[in-house]
This record gives C-alpha cells, structure tokens and sequence, in this order.
C-alpha cells in the first residue's frame, strides 16, 4: 500500500517532471517582474497589496535523493510561522484510501485500449525490456495511459528505490512539519484536475513519449543529476536555462504549465488575505515572465527572494 500511495503521488506530479522544460522556456524571455539572475533562491516572501502579514513561496523537486534533500533554518522558520501550508494539491487528500482507489481507477485507458494497440513491435519490445529490467512486467501495465508508465519507467521511481526510502518528497516532508503543529492544509487544485489532464493529451502521443523516455533514460538521468545541483545551489535561472534546452511539448505547454500558474494567483491571493501561508510548488514553476513570481508581482505583491 506503501508503493501504491508514492506511484499515485508521483502521477499527481508528474506535469513537474515531464512538463516543467516546456514552461522554462519562456524564461528567456524574462521581464523586468521575473526572477533575475541575482534573485536566485528556492523561497521567497510575499508582502503588500494588501495584505496584513506576509506569506512565503518555496519551490521543491517532488521527489530527491535522500543525500540530496535538505530545508534551510530559514524555510523551516516559515513553514513554523505560517498558519496554513499549501501545496499544488491537498496533501491530506492523499491519505483517504477511497479517494487514493478512485483516482487510481482514472490511470486505466478507456475503451479497453492497450499499449499494444499504441506500439509497433519494435517500440513495444523496448518498453517491454525495459519494464521488465526494473521488476515490473509489462502485461501488468498494459492498460495503463503511457504518461503514468513514463513515471513507472525511471529507476528512481522502481519498487526497489521507493521502498527502500532511497527517494523522499519535499511535499511529504513538509506536509509532517505541518501535522506535527496541527496546521491547516490546503491546495491549489484537485487530485481530480491534475488526473484529468492527461486526458488532455492522445493515447498515442503519450506512447511516444513513453518510448522516448525510456531510449533516452542514461541521458536523463545526467540532466536530472545536473538538475539536482543546480536545485542546491538554489539557482533557480540555471534550473531555467537547462530546462529551456531541452524539447518540450509543444501544443500542450499552455493547458500544463501556463494556464495552471495563472490559476493559482487568485486562489494565492485569498488564501494570503485570510492567514499567513506556506505555499510549496515544483520549482520550475517560480521562473520566467509566466511563473508565479512574475505572476504576483505583476498582481502587485512584492515578492523577494529570501536565502
């Protein structure tokens, strides 16, 4: 039950694993309001236009190493402070089991569609070697939509690194700050919308994506390692620059990443208004002209970088 709640916490975030390059783009095309290279910092303070007391924004990486994870005194000083921590969805919501069944449903494919339908011979024999090589038979999965299989297809998320704790999750490390001094959690959308997303994308789209990943997975795992680095140096620009070099996805960047980031301003803002508030969102979500600091600051809150 353990690995079943860390897969379908990993499907809820993997627009930030998958996705985040696409929306990193825009970055190069930076305005006065985005993050400049001498702002760099994972968390940030947010003040004014209105508000009676500050609120504070931290970008994490969904899951890590646990030689890599770290919080400074500073990020647990506010998360300590806040009186409500957000996340990009309700992390209470993850525990109810029938919430967890229901929305595990959701990761079949309809229509009785299979990956063998989406795949010629030689593409299906690479995912299936590949499944296999990590533990986890193909003909188990075969009705499962291709972007929750590309999640399945990186080593760090195999059952062997998950249930050894070989990976933690900034959001479940914080989420237990939070329980321990009984705080109110919110989110910034549902587990519903951020299942429903993928629906957004066609079946054989997601399968080549699915076999992309997995040709190029010793590629990836030197950019994600790359990443990592910059993540600790706090160099959210770097994080930008490299994302930005990478293929995104094209027509779906917007219904992704965009339109997301500009949804959450609003729900920011009321939250803001009523309490003191630790948000906690995928880091490639602070950067650039569409990420939520510029998105803030254009809605006239001040938003430092705080290290």
């Amino acid at each position: 039950m353990k690995y079943l709640f860390t897969l379908l916490f990993a499907f809820t975030f993997l627009f930030n694993t998958v996705f985040a390059q696409a929306d990193a783009k825009k970055a190069e095309a930076e305005t006065s309001l985005a993050p400049t290279k001498n702002e760099n910092s994972l968390l940030w303070e947010i003040t004014g236009n209105g508000l009676q007391s500050p609120s504070w924004l931290y970008g994490t990486i969904h899951l890590i190493g646990k030689d890599d994870f770290f919080l400074t005194d500073s990020t647990r000083a506010f998360i300590d402070r806040a009186k409500m921590v957000t996340f990009e969805i309700n992390m209470e919501e993850m525990t109810d089991l029938s919430a967890q069944m229901g929305l595990l449903m959701k990761a079949f494919m309809d229509d009785g569609k299979t990956l063998r339908d989406l795949l010629n011979d030689e593409d299906y024999k690479v995912v299936s070697d590949h499944f296999n090589e990590i533990g986890l038979p193909l003909f188990m999965l075969e009705r499962i939509k291709p972007m929750f299989l590309t999640v399945l297809a990186s080593g760090d998320m195999s059952p062997t690194s998950m249930s050894s704790g070989e990976m933690l999750s900034y959001e479940m490390e914080i989420m237990e700050l939070a329980q321990k001094d009984e705080k109110e959690m919110g989110g910034l959308e549902t587990m519903e919308f951020q299942m429903s997303v993928f629906d957004s994308i066609p079946y054989d789209a997601q399968a080549k994506m699915l076999v992309e990943s997995i040709k190029s997975a010793d590629a990836g795992d030197e950019e994600f390692a790359k990443m990592v680095e910059l993540y600790k140096k706090q160099d959210i620009s770097g994080m930008a620059n490299m994302m930005g070099e990478e293929e995104g996805v094209g027509e779906y960047e917007d219904l992704l990443l965009t339109a997301r980031n500009k949804n959450w301003i609003p729900v920011m803002g009321k939250m803001m208004l009523e309490q003191p508030t630790f948000f906690a969102v995928g880091a490639g979500h602070l950067g650039g002209e569409t990420g939520v600091v510029a998105l803030l600051r254009k809605e006239g809150y001040t938003v430092l970088p705080v290290r």
